[in-house]
C-alpha cells in the first residue's frame, strides 16, 4: 500500500519541482526559493530556503553524491549550492539570457543540461562549472530532459511534442515527433540497461498534454544508430500529465496531473497499482527517494506530500486510495476520545496516553515530569528535548518531531478553516496579529521571525516596512465561536 506520511507547507507559492538525495530532499517554488530536508525527520536545513533567484525557480536536481544542488530559474540562470554550507558555489548564466527551464545532472558527475524556452540548449562541464556546447531546437520550449544511467546520452521534451535524443558533442541521435500531441511536459529514463550482442536497450518514460504516460524502449543497434519504440500508454490519469519519475530499482513510476491526483505504476507491467487524491491542485512535481521506500509530491496547491510504498503493492492493481486510508498519519493520532480536542487543548495525561499509543513509552515519565501539555507538545524542538528534556537518543528525538508533525497535519485533515492557522506554525492562532504584510499570525510565531529573518514577510519575502504588529480581534473572536462549536 501507499500511505501519507507528512505534509510540508512551507512554500509561499506553487511548488515546481522536488528532488531527492540519499539524505536530503530539495523542493523550488514559484516563490523564488529553494527548500532543503532532512529525510530522517523532514526538518528543514538551518541554511534553508535557498535564496538566490530573482524569478520563480523551475527545476532542481542533486548531484549523485548529494554534495552539490543546482537549480534553474526565469531568472535565466542556474544555480549550484554546496549542501555543506548553503552557499551559492556557481552562476551559470544561460546563453541569450532566456528563462531556464529544466536543468539535469549526468549520473556520473561530469555534466549538467539546462534547458531554456527559447529552446537553446547548453551543456555544462560540472567539475569545472564551464559551458562546453550550446544547440538550439527552433520555436519550442524545452521542458524536459533526462539523461541516460550510463551518462553518455540524453534526451530532451519540449512544447512542440517531440522527444529528442542527443549525445555528448550535442549531436542529435534520433528525433521522436508528436510523441506526445499539444506538448511533452517531462520525461525520466529508468536506471536499467539491458543488453545483447545486437543491442544496448533503455526505457524512457514521458509524459504530456494529451493526458497520456508513455513508456518506451530506446534501442541503439550495433551500427550506432538509436530507435525508439512504444511499448506502453498508460491511461490512468484524465488531464494532462505533468510529471513523471522510476523508482531506483525502476520497478515502480510514479505521476501527476493536472486532474490533481498521483497515480503509481508497476513500470515492467504497465499496470496501474494505486491512485492518491491528497492535493488540492495540480500535480506538478515527483520523485522516489533512492535509499528508502518514499515518494515525493509537489503541487500548485503550495504543498509536498510524503509518500510511504509498503510491500505487496502488486495486490492492489488500479485500486483508488481512498482519502480515509491515505491520510492515516492524520487520524492515527485522533483515534481516542482526544479527538474531540484540538492538540494545544490536551492535558499533560492525554499527551503522557498518546506517547503510549505511539509506541514511546520510555518518555512518558519524563514528559509528566516536565509538564508536557498539548501547547508545549506542539513546540518541542531538537534542541529542547536535548537540552531541556535531556532525551540522549537522536532516534527519539526525530520520532517524536515525525508524531508532531502528523499531529499539527491533522489540524488540516480534521477540517480548521485554514485562515485559523498561523502561516508559520500551521497551528490554531491563539493571539492572532496582523503584519504589515496583510496576513495574520500567531503572535509569537511572527515576532520570533523578524528577530531571526531580518524582517521579510513569511508570505511574499519582502521586506516589511514596519515591525508593528496589531491584534486581530475579529479573527480571534472567530477563531474562539469556531472552538465552541467543534
Amino acid at each position: 500500500m501507499v500511505s501519507l506520511i507528512c505534509t510540508i507547507q512551507d512554500h509561499r507559492d506553487d511548488v515546481n519541482w522536488c528532488a531527492f538525495s540519499a539524505q536530503l530532499l530539495a523542493t523550488c517554488s514559484g516563490d523564488k526559493t529553494v527548500r532543503v530536508y532532512n529525510t530522517q525527520d523532514f526538518s528543514e536545513l538551518a541554511f534553508s530556503p535557498l535564496e538566490g533567484h530573482g524569478y520563480s525557480v523551475h527545476c532542481c536536481c542533486f548531484s549523485p553524491c548529494g554534495q552539490f544542488l543546482a537549480s534553474c530559474s526565469t531568472d535565466a540562470t542556474t544555480l549550484v549550492w554546496s549542501m555543506v554550507t548553503g552557499e551559492i558555489e556557481a552562476v551559470l548564466q544561460h546563453p541569450g539570457r532566456s528563462p531556464v527551464r529544466i536543468c539535469v545532472l549526468s549520473p556520473d558527475s561530469t555534466h549538467l543540461v539546462s534547458g531554456a524556452s527559447d529552446g537553446s540548449l547548453a551543456l555544462w562541464d560540472f567539475p569545472s562549472k564551464q559551458l562546453r556546447r550550446t544547440s538550439c531546437v527552433s520555436d519550442t520550449t524545452l521542458v524536459a530532459c533526462s539523461f541516460s544511467p550510463c551518462s553518455q546520452l540524453f534526451v530532451t521534451g519540449s512544447t512542440y511534442g517531440d522527444l529528442r535524443v542527443w549525445d555528448l558533442d550535442l549531436n542529435q541521435l534520433h528525433a521522436e515527433k508528436n510523441a506526445h500531441d499539444l506538448g511533452v511536459t517531462c520525461c525520466a529514463f529508468a536506471p536499467n540497461i539491458l543488453s545483447d550482442s545486437q543491442v544496448v536497450q533503455f526505457h524512457l518514460a514521458s509524459c504530456g498534454q494529451d493526458s497520456h504516460v508513455k513508456i518506451w524502449a530506446m534501442n541503439k543497434l550495433s551500427s550506432g544508430a538509436y530507435r525508439m519504440q512504444l511499448l506502453h500508454t498508460l491511461t490512468g490519469q484524465s488531464a494532462p500529465v505533468l510529471t513523471c519519475a522510476y523508482s531506483t530499482d525502476g520497478q515502480l513510476l510514479v505521476s501527476g496531473s493536472v486532474d490533481k491526483t498521483v497515480t503509481v505504476y508497476d513500470a515492467k507491467n504497465a499496470v496501474l497499482l494505486y491512485t492518491l487524491n491528497q492535493h488540492e491542485r495540480y500535480v506538478t512535481a515527483c520523485s522516489f527517494s533512492p535509499t528508502s521506500p518514499l515518494i515525493a509530491t509537489g503541487s500548485m496547491d503550495k504543498r509536498v506530500n510524503i509518500w510511504r510504498v509498503e510491500d505487496g503493492r502488486s495486490g492492489h492493481a488500479g485500486k483508488p486510495m481512498p482519502e480515509d486510508s491515505t491520510v492515516t498519519a492524520c487520524q492515527a493520532s485522533t483515534s481516542t476520545g482526544r479527538s474531540r480536542l484540538l492538540v494545544s487543548d490536551w492535558s499533560e495525561e492525554d499527551v503522557a496516553v498518546w506517547l503510549l499509543e505511539e509506541g514511546l513509552e520510555g518518555l512518558v515519565d519524563t514528559f509528566r515530569t516536565n509538564n508536557i501539555d498539548g501547547i508545549e507538545l506542539l513546540a518541542l524542538t531538537k534542541d529542547t528535548m536535548l537540552s531541556e528534556l535531556h532525551i540522549e537518543s537522536v532516534g527519539q528525538r526525530s520520532k517524536v518531531l515525525r508524531k508532531v508533525e502528523e499531529l499539527k497535519n491533522a489540524l488540516v485533515c480534521s477540517g480548521v478553516p485554514d485562515e485559523f492557522l498561523c502561516p508559520i506554525t500551521r497551528e490554531l492562532m491563539r493571539e492572532p496579529v496582523l503584519a504589515a504584510d496583510g496576513y495574520s499570525y500567531e503572535r509569537e510565531a511572527i515576532t520570533m521571525w523578524i528577530n531571526t529573518r531580518n524582517r521579510s514577510s513569511p508570505m511574499t519575502n519582502l521586506p516589511l516596512l514596519t515591525t508593528l504588529l496589531t491584534p486581530n480581534h475579529t479573527l480571534k473572536m472567530a477563531i474562539a465561536r469556531w472552538r465552541t462549536n467543534h
